[in-house]
C-alpha cells in the first residue's frame, strides 16, 4: 500500500470545515439518556454470547496544574488525597463490571488516560492493576497492548520501571512543544531533560513502543520554532508521533480563556507549520497513519494499515478491532456489543452511582443495522484509505451502489479535485486526500445529512 502524503494548500483551504474525528460512529452528539444501566447490562450479556477479547479503559481525571490549551475532562488539584476516594470507587466499579464479563475473555488491550494517570501514587498504581487482575483476566505474556499516558513532569525513572513491572508495554509522552516561550504561554513548563529522561527510562525498562504528543497552533509558535522541537524529537526517534491541531474554543473550554488569542499563530502560519511538520517527519522516514498520527514503517500501526487491518476507537488507532471496550471512571466511554455508553461526567454523580451499588452509565446509544453498516464503511476509509465495495457487500448483504446511491453522488467533486479515485470496485483515497479523510467519511454520515450541527466538531485541519 502507498502510504505517502501530499500537502495541497488549495485543497486544504477549500475543504477545511468542521467535522467529526470518528473515534466512534455514531458520534457522541447522538448519545442519549434513554440508554442506561439496564441497556448496558443487556449489551454485556449479548457480548458474552459473542465472546472474544476485551479492552479496558480507566480514566484518571486529576492534574496537578492546568494546561491552558486542554480540552480533556480533568480536575485540577494539589490535593493528592483526592485520588484515594476516587480509586476506591473505581475499584468497586471494576468489581461490578467484572461480574458482567466471562473470565475466559482475555484483556488484550488496556489503557490509563486522563487527566494525568501518574498523578496517583506508586502504591495506588499497583493496587489499581491488582484489583483489575482480580476481576478480569489480564494477558500474562506481554502480547497485549497495555498503554498509559505520561506527563514527564509527573514521572521518574522509578515510576516508569514500576509501570513496566505491573504490565504496561506502551506509553505516550505529552510534550506539545519544547520552546520555553510557548510553554510559559500555555502554563506547561516542562524541560527537555525531564522529557528525555522519561523516554530513556521507558527504553531501559523494555517498553515496546514510545509515542510523543505534540500540538501546533499554540501561542508564539512559528515554523522556525516548531521545527526545532521536531528536529529534537526526531533525533530521539520515538516509534510514533501524534501532532494535534490546537482548536481555540474558549467558549467551550474555560482554561483556554487564559490564552491570549492575539498571540496565536495566524491561520496561514498554522498551515505552514503543518506542511513543515509533514515534510520533516516523512523525510525522517515516518509514515502518515491518519488523523494527526505518524509511525515508523515497521510499527504495528503502519503494518496493520498496509495489511488493511487497522482499527480506530476512542483511544485512537489500534490493531485490536475485535475487542469490546469496557470503560471505567468518571466520563469514560465504552463500546460493548453494538452499543456505546458513557459514565457520569461529574465526580459527585459518579460517586453517587457507585455508592448506591449501580453502574455509573448515564447515556449511550444502541446501534441500528444501518449504523453498523456505515460504521464499517467509515472505519475502512479512515483507517486504511481504501474502500472495497464487494467486501462491504459480502459483510452486510447489500448492493453498495443501491444502498449508498445518495452518498456516492456526493463524491464526484472530491474525485475531480484529486482527493480520491472511484470506480465500480471501490474508493481509493489519494495522497492529496489523506489529510482530508474526515471530509470523505462525512459523505457517509447519516446524522450530518440529517441536520446535526457541524459546529459541534473541530475543523478538519
Amino acid at each position: 500500500m502507498d502510504q505517502s502524503l501530499v500537502f495541497d494548500l488549495d485543497l486544504i483551504n477549500k475543504y477545511d470545515y468542521s467535522g467529526p474525528r470518528y473515534t466512534s460512529y455514531p458520534t457522541a452528539p447522538q448519545f442519549h439518556e434513554g440508554f442506561g444501566e439496564a441497556e448496558y447490562r443487556a449489551a454485556a450479556e449479548a457480548s458474552n454470547r459473542e465472546g472474544g477479547p476485551l479492552s479496558l479503559y480507566f480514566h484518571i481525571p486529576f492534574c496537578d496544574t492546568i494546561c491552558f490549551y486542554c480540552a480533556c475532562n480533568k480536575i485540577a488539584t494539589k490535593d493528592r488525597s483526592m485520588a484515594a476516594d476516587y480509586l476506591d470507587r473505581v475499584h468497586r466499579e471494576i468489581a461490578m463490571q467484572g461480574k458482567l464479563f466471562d473470565k475466559s475473555r482475555v484483556v488484550e488491550q488496556l489503557h490509563w488516560g486522563g487527566g494525568t494517570p501518574t498523578f496517583i501514587s506508586h502504591r495506588e498504581m499497583r493496587d489499581l492493576m491488582r484489583v483489575t487482575g482480580e476481576h478480569f483476566t489480564l494477558a500474562d505474556d506481554d502480547r497485549g497492548e497495555y498503554s498509559i499516558e505520561i506527563d514527564p513532569r509527573e514521572a521518574t525513572a522509578e515510576t516508569i520501571a514500576l509501570l513496566r513491572e505491573v504490565g504496561f508495554n506502551r506509553l505516550s509522552l505529552g510534550v506539545q512543544d519544547l520552546d520555553d516561550r510557548v510553554q510559559k504561554a500555555v502554563n506547561r513548563i516542562q524541560s527537555e531533560s525531564e522529557t528525555m529522561a522519561v523516554l530513556e527510562a521507558a527504553r531501559d525498562s523494555g517498553f515496546r513502543s514510545v509515542s510523543i504528543d505534540l500540538i501546533y497552533g499554540l501561542p508564539f509558535q512559528t515554523v522556525e520554532t516548531f521545527s526545532k522541537t521536531l528536529d529534537r524529537v526526531i533525533e530521539v526517534g520515538p516509534d510514533r508521533l501524534s501532532v494535534f491541531n490546537y482548536a481555540h474554543l474558549p467558549e467551550l473550554f474555560k482554561p483556554q480563556r487564559r490564552i491570549n488569542a492575539d498571540e496565536l499563530p495566524a491561520p496561514q502560519v498554522k498551515l505552514d507549520i503543518l506542511q513543515m511538520t509533514i515534510e520533516h517527519l516523512t523525510g525522517a522516514g515516518y509514515v502518515y497513519i491518519g488523523m494527526d498520527h505518524f509511525a515508523r514503517p515497521d510499527d504495528e500501526l503502519a503494518i496493520a494499515q498496509r495489511e488493511g487491518t487497522l482499527y480506530r476507537n476512542f483511544q485512537g488507532y489500534s490493531t485490536h478491532s475485535d475487542c469490546d471496550l469496557v470503560a471505567m471512571g468518571v466520563t469514560s466511554i465504552g463500546m460493548v456489543n453494538n452499543t456505546y455508553s458513557q459514565n457520569e461526567r461529574g465526580l459527585d454523580a459518579y460517586y453517587d452511582a457507585i455508592d448506591s451499588g449501580q453502574l455509573a452509565v448515564f447515556r449511550g446509544i444502541e446501534l441500528t443495522r444501518d449504523d453498523l453498516v456505515r460504521r464499517d464503511v467509515i472505519t475502512r476509509l479512515i483507517c486504511n484509505f481504501v474502500l472495497d465495495f464487494k467486501a462491504v457487500e459480502r459483510s452486510w448483504g447489500i448492493r453498495f451502489g443501491d444502498y449508498f446511491a445518495d452518498e456516492l453522488a456526493r463524491l464526484p467533486g472530491m474525485q475531480a479535485d484529486g482527493l480520491l479515485e472511484m470506480d465500480d470496485d471501490g474508493i481509493r483515497v489519494l495522497p492529496r486526500g489523506r489529510l482530508l479523510i474526515r471530509n470523505v467519511c462525512m459523505a457517509f454520515d447519516k446524522y450530518l445529512s440529517a441536520g446535526v450541527q457541524q459546529k459541534n466538531f473541530s475543523k478538519v485541519i
